[in-house]
């Protein structure tokens, strides 16, 4: 009897510790990304990225020998679904959350991950006070709108515009953005004429226009998203007024051409880090090359390649740490990781964010290209 009870000891203790090896077989990566609604076309490509990278990590030889798998949740670009999406990656014992697009729905997802003890690296959520909250595991890849907002004044400045109108969508990040930048050009003297909100998701903007065009400015700075700022352009040109249309980052999409249409996208200008076919590292070369061989294209935006250097960052403190304990990989990542990523040199600061100036000024030409300008 004590023989079989000493092997039923031994066997389940076997059991446990290759259940124990099965666990720590495989790290888990969560991506959190909008596959559906107006946002899908950013969601797919960072999928896509996020993907091809696991797979090359993965074909030469893994993370410390450990494959990599990428479990992906839909957020819809939406904040209610963005916290059903996080809560369900939450509880898939992930090691790291790679996203999302869009600072209010980063916003939504925040508390969540910071609660599971989660590293969250967002791509494309640029609002200011995401990094402002103390939250130890939160990181993004992506500047803030306080440094867009700086370059959207100063780049007003240089074209001479004295007479700006701001338009936002109500969102943490767009209203961010406009209320950053009308500060400055308030302090530089230059006239707010027009400063107010669209309702993102309608299909018919004549009625803010007539106001825009009512309050004459010599220049409209929109900083909401691509989807509105297409129809913009295009019930603009619909109504014949040539005034000069300047966007934020968001509107950084090459669906806003499909939108408006070539003519009336033509000579739009947007700020935006430098978009996917502008990249100059030898990673970034290699990268493209990889995406083009497998999708047939480039990157529709910046915004999923900052997805890619997302998970550069997580994978590379892994590595270099040698663990996948939160505490461990979050004060390497506040102190002591520095790496060329797809989008340049990636280092954190205390409070997460990323160093470094990354904006340029784009201007679409009349083929419907992103052309940046010197």
């Amino acid at each position: 009897m004590k023989t079989r009870i000493k092997l039923l000891v031994l066997s389940l203790t076997m059991a446990l510790l290759l259940c124990a090896g099965s666990a720590w077989a495989e790290i888990r990566i969560g991506l959190m990304c909008p596959l559906t609604g107006s946002w899908a076309s950013e969601g797919q490509d960072m999928r896509d990225i996020v993907q091809l990278m696991a797979d090359e990590v993965n074909a030469a030889g893994g993370i410390n020998g450990q494959q990599v798998t990428v479990l992906v949740e839909d957020d819809g670009g939406d904040p209610r679904t963005a916290v059903s999406a996080a809560n369900r990656l939450a509880t898939r014992n992930i090691t790291a959350v790679i996203g999302t697009y869009g600072s209010s729905i980063t916003e939504a997802s925040q508390n969540i991950y910071d609660d599971y003890g989660i590293i969250q690296i967002a791509n494309g959520a640029t609002s200011v006070r995401l990094t402002q909250k103390g939250l130890k595991y939160f990181f993004r890849t992506s500047p803030r709108d306080d440094e867009q907002g700086r370059v959207a004044a100063e780049t007003i400045a240089s074209m001479g515009f004295t007479k700006v109108a701001i338009l936002h969508d109500s969102t943490s990040y767009a209203r961010g953005l406009a209320d950053e930048t009308r500060g400055l050009l308030e302090q530089d003297n230059r006239e707010i004429a027009f400063f107010g909100a669209l309702t993102p998701g309608e299909r018919d903007y004549s009625t803010i226009l007539s106001r825009l065009r009512n309050a004459n400015p010599d220049v409209v700075f929109f900083t909401g998203y691509y989807p509105e700022a297409g129809l913009l352009l295009r019930q603009k040109s619909e109504m014949n007024w040539d005034v000069p249309f300047l966007g934020g980052d968001a509107t950084n999409n090459p669906d806003l051409v499909s939108i408006a249409g070539r003519s009336a996208a033509e000579g739009f200008y947007f700020l935006s880090p430098p978009v996917p076919q502008d990249l100059d590292t030898p990673q970034a070369r290699d990268f493209l090359t990889s995406f083009n061989e497998r999708h047939g294209s480039n990157p529709g935006s910046i915004w999923a390649v900052l997805a890619g250097d997302g998970f550069l960052v997580i994978t590379e403190a892994i590595k270099a740490t040698g663990s996948v304990d939160k505490d461990v990989l979050a004060e390497y990542m506040h102190g002591d990781l520095k790496i060329e990523g797809l989008t340049g040199e990636i280092t954190f600061d205390q409070y997460g964010d990323r160093a470094g100036e990354l904006y340029r000024i784009y201007q679409i030409d009349g083929e419907g290209n992103f052309v940046m300008q010197d």
